[in-house]
């Protein structure tokens, strides 16, 4: 019998599929409510068994847990690989269902940047002429897909997803970057690193961020030792075996014939929408990962001039009295607001939310000059505020307090208040939203339309 841990998208998905291969197949789930109730009513139909209530042990006869995110010290978990019973993630099932002759993966990880720049390879991989398809982290579970109808997958995964992932052979893999985050779940920074790095295990080309500090450590290994192939990629001139950018081109100097000689040009950075520092980063992540493949390089610049960026990335949402307003909702810890932050030269910050337990000074030490004021909301607002008391006290603040569906309007208020013409009001709060908002896309969305809200009461109106 399988034993599902979870009855989010991954685990309705293994239900399914398992059930449809005519296994016996129990999900656990520990939270009740009117969602689950209905999506249990259509596992039922599948002969799936769904158990609501706080699970702390796997049911009798139980030969496997698949697990989705579910983090490792959870008593089911720990009881279930204390009576040998082995725990496998979604991700991991998908491996090992894979058919003879299947679609070979190209995965990423990251601390941020994932989702755009699994978009963007795929992307490139469509340009080129292959049958691609988004799937992992991105919103599409593996396991539905590795049976169709494919040629390459495109795998965006996590660090919960790669901590039970022992067995994933990716074709090429990178890491795009390594930033405190998720360490609650994880215990520590070196943990939530050395998972990571798990991608690059049985990878066949290892592709890191040569200006990231841990993702260069973590690829270190491969680059020596001569088990997988050692590409880097970053904003400066490129060295032989690196993709990089030279004055507003992206270049190629691995994947060519004579790299300590040539370089081919793969794009321009004009091509790169939106265009930010940390954008043009993930551009030549995808770019490094689609040329492992053989994707050529006018397929890479129309991949980038296809791709159509997800909503709340650093996202423009009007202009009014000469400010533009940017919603980058989705940069949810700090690593990803400051590649928010570093994109603007005059910035009026929103920030505020679930730090996680993540530290903000060496975020707002590096920003300070860069900002004009700062609005603050959210649980963790007064850790934000102290640290702009100790590294950027000259900067005005202000806190908006309360949780009720008229904050951002204040918040948009008071930041249009700060501004000046030519600022950037920018929304990259640097925490999670559940205090708030049902997620960070209901967050960019509130802000959005508060600031259409300013936009329409405003002589100026917004272009």
């Amino acid at each position: 019998m399988i034993c599902v841990a979870g009855l989010g998208v991954s685990g309705v998905a293994v239900a399914r599929t398992m059930a449809g291969r005519g296994e016996k197949v129990v999900v656990l789930e520990g939270r009740d409510g009117e969602r689950a109730r209905a999506v249990a009513a259509e596992l039922t139909a599948l002969g799936v068994e769904v158990r609501f209530g706080e699970p702390s042990a796997p049911p009798e006869g139980t030969s496997m847990v698949v697990t989705t995110g579910w983090p490792p010290h959870h008593p089911l978990l720990a009881a279930a690989s204390a009576a040998g019973i082995e725990v496998i993630g979604e991700v991991e099932l998908a491996w090992r269902l894979r058919p003879e002759g299947a679609a070979p993966w190209l995965a990423l990880t990251g601390t941020n940047g994932k989702t755009t720049a699994v978009r963007m390879l795929t992307s490139m991989l469509l340009a080129a002429g292959h049958r691609a398809l988004a799937v992992g982290n991105v919103g599409t579970p593996v396991v539905e897909a590795v049976t169709g109808p494919s040629d390459v997958l495109a795998v965006e995964l996590s660090s919960f997803q790669l901590h039970r992932a022992p067995g994933i052979a990716p074709y090429a893999a990178a890491v795009l970057n390594v930033a405190p985050d998720h360490l609650d779940w994880h215990g520590s920074m070196e943990e939530y690193a050395r998972v990571k790095g798990e991608i690059f295990a049985r990878a066949g080309t290892v592709v890191h961020n040569a200006d990231d500090e841990w993702a260069a450590r973590l690829a270190a290994p491969y680059g020596s030792t001569g088990v997988a192939r050692s590409v880097g990629f970053t904003l400066g001139v490129p060295r032989p075996g690196q993709l990089g950018v030279v004055e507003d081109l992206l270049v190629d100097r691995a994947f060519v014939a004579d790299p300590g000689s040539n370089a081919e040009e793969l794009a321009s950075l004009a091509d790169v929408r939106p265009f930010a520092p940390h954008n043009v980063a993930n551009a030549l992540a995808a770019a490094a990962l689609a040329r492992a493949y053989g994707v050529p390089a006018g397929a890479v610049r129309r991949g980038l001039l296809d791709f159509v960026p997800d909503p709340h990335r650093i996202a423009h949402v009007a202009r009014v009295a000469e400010v533009d307003y940017v919603d980058d909702s989705k940069a949810t810890n700090p690593h990803a607001a400051a590649a928010s932050l570093a994109a603007y030269p005059s910035i009026v910050w929103v920030a505020g939310g679930q730090l996680k337990g993540a530290d903000v000074g060496e975020l707002v030490r590096r920003a300070a000059p860069r900002l004009r004021g700062a609005v603050l909301l959210g649980a963790d607002r007064e850790r934000i505020r102290e640290a702009l008391a100790r590294h950027a006290g000259n900067v005005p603040v202000v806190e908006v307090a309360g949780q009720d569906t008229g904050v951002m309007d204040r918040v948009v208020t008071e930041a249009a208040r700060l501004a000046a013409p030519g600022d950037t009001v920018l929304l990259a709060p640097a925490g999670a939203s559940l205090d708030m908002f049902a997620g960070y896309p209901a967050r960019g969305e509130a802000f959005a339309r508060a600031v259409h809200r300013l936009a329409e009461g405003h002589d100026g109106g917004a272009a």
